[in-house]
């Protein structure tokens, strides 16, 4: 294979061609570098590139493989990780000037799985500050732009790691999910965005260990790589409250011979209402949706009793970023994000309360997606309200006919299933008639990420797109 080749084969594929001895870990890795070189400074997806440390894994890499010894099933693998997570001796700024020159001392847990594994890191990709937004801007790094058109935007909050994987820069990447951070720039990106249920991937360091509404989880061009990488994320730990036991599921194969034959399959373009979304992707991702029919299963229009969830949800958003991070706000406010400062501001006003009421709503909620999804299997929804929109002007005024007041009311379609948080992925599913990707939201019952899994690899068998390439050499 030839370098790029190399950059845009699948995780599962090069794992299989180290393990054989037919690539070596220090071709991918030098390939991979070698096309972050020339491609970052166009897409700015990459904010610190690790050539040095990932050079030396791949060396070490590669002697593994000649000493016969047992390798991890990401051996050799490159893979990228979000600006948020902790990584010893390696500067992780969360996107803030705050915190431009911190270098923590202690990986994330997640990073010591990934590395145990024998995935190689190339390098960390850039979020808007703390993840604040669903665009992909901050006052270190400068924006990230959207592979598939220059001049919009990556989506966020993990739009570097959606773009580093749409552009061939490491086939794996992590992200972090709070409101659709993680699906969000998946589907703008035309990539597979994976949020697992609360607990599956066991967070640490993590100052809001009780924190139910935010996951980790991987973005990949491939169903099966995002199943192969979660494989390896996921797993308890006493230091996360939240974490949850094995289950006995084998992550790593759920999408080689999928099936949702006689599945009973949900449809909804906007949430019964609650939702403004653009007809296009609408139209886009309703054919996506038919599909599910040809595969066996019975689909029906139906979406859950969503109710008012944007005043419960902004109430427990801001109750965790004043918690996280509001102590720098009196010394830093000029320098740090407005959409963030603004968030942190709304805190001078939630009462006690509020924040209880917000916590009684978000129950009542998670009880009606519980008696929804006793009647189906799954519920389909567009990933996003809009297709990938400027970078000068991320905002619509207002899609399909509804005003756009703040970023959260593009986001719906996702934060929906963080407020309660019920496993979700974002598949590619079709394009727009400039040529701008769309997702296809695919949700499971709770807890059910297997469900979830196993219905984006069969609706990526018959409409696969990881062989489809942006227009940058």
């Amino acid at each position: 294979m030839n370098k790029d080749d190399l950059c845009w084969a699948s995780a599962q594929d090069l794992a299989r061609m180290i393990r054989t001895k037919a690539v070596s870990p220090v071709e991918v890795v030098d390939a991979v570098l070698e096309r972050i070189d020339r491609v970052n400074p166009t897409v700015n997806a990459y904010v610190t590139i690790t050539a040095d440390q990932a050079r030396a894994a791949a060396a070490a890499a590669e002697a593994a493989v000649t000493r016969g010894d047992a390798l991890g099933p990401l051996h050799g693998v490159p893979y990228s990780l979000k600006d948020l997570t902790a990584t010893r001796g390696i500067r992780t700024t969360m996107g803030s000037k705050i915190f431009e020159h911190n270098v923590p001392d202690e990986d994330a847990l997640l990073v010591q799985r990934l590395r145990a594994a024998g995935a190689i890191l190339v390098g960390k990709t850039n979020t808007p500050e703390f993840g604040c937004k669903p665009f992909t801007d901050n006052r270190v790094f400068g924006a990230t732009r959207n592979p598939w058109a220059l001049d919009r935007s990556a989506g966020g909050s993990s739009g570097g790691a959606a773009a580093a994987v749409a552009c061939g820069l490491a086939p794996l990447a992590e992200g972090s999910d709070l409101a659709g951070s993680i699906r969000h720039p998946a589907a703008w990106c035309g990539v597979v965005g994976f949020k697992p249920a609360q607990g599956r991937i066991a967070r640490y360091p993590n100052v809001a260990g009780w924190n139910a509404m935010s996951s980790n989880g991987p973005i990949t061009r491939t169903v099966g790589d995002a199943a192969l990488m979660f494989s390896v994320m996921a797993g308890p730990d006493d230091r996360d409250p939240l974490s949850l036991p094995h289950t006995g599921e084998r992550w790593a194969t759920l999408a080689d011979a999928p099936s949702v034959r006689g599945w009973r399959v949900a449809w909804t373009a906007d949430l019964g209402g609650a939702a403004a979304v653009d007809g296009e992707i609408a139209s886009v991702c309703a054919a996506a949706a038919r599909t599910f029919a040809e595969l066996g299963c019975t689909v029906e229009a139906a979406a859950p009793d969503v109710g008012d969830i944007m005043e419960p949800f902004l109430a427990l958003n801001v109750a965790v970023r004043v918690a996280t991070v509001g102590r720098h706000l009196a010394q830093w406010r000029e320098q740090m994000d407005p959409i963030l400062v603004e968030r942190l501001d709304l805190s001078r006003d939630l009462t006690p309360e509020q924040i209880g009421q917000a916590e009684v709503a978000r129950t009542a909620y998670h009880h009606r997606l519980l008696r929804f999804f006793e009647q189906y299997d799954l519920l389909l929804l567009p990933a996003t309200a809009t297709a990938a929109t400027p970078l000068r002007a991320p905002i619509p005024a207002e899609i399909a006919g509804r005003p756009i007041r703040q970023h959260l009311d593009m986001l719906i379609p996702t934060f929906a299933f963080n407020l309660s948080a019920f496993p979700a992925i974002s598949v590619p599913c079709g394009w727009t008639t400039t040529g701008l990707p769309v997702g296809l939201q695919i949700v499971a019952g709770w807890r059910q990420d297997a469900r979830a899994l196993v219905a984006a690899a069969c609706l990526e068998a018959r409409h696969p797109w990881s062989n489809r390439r942006p227009p940058l050499q």
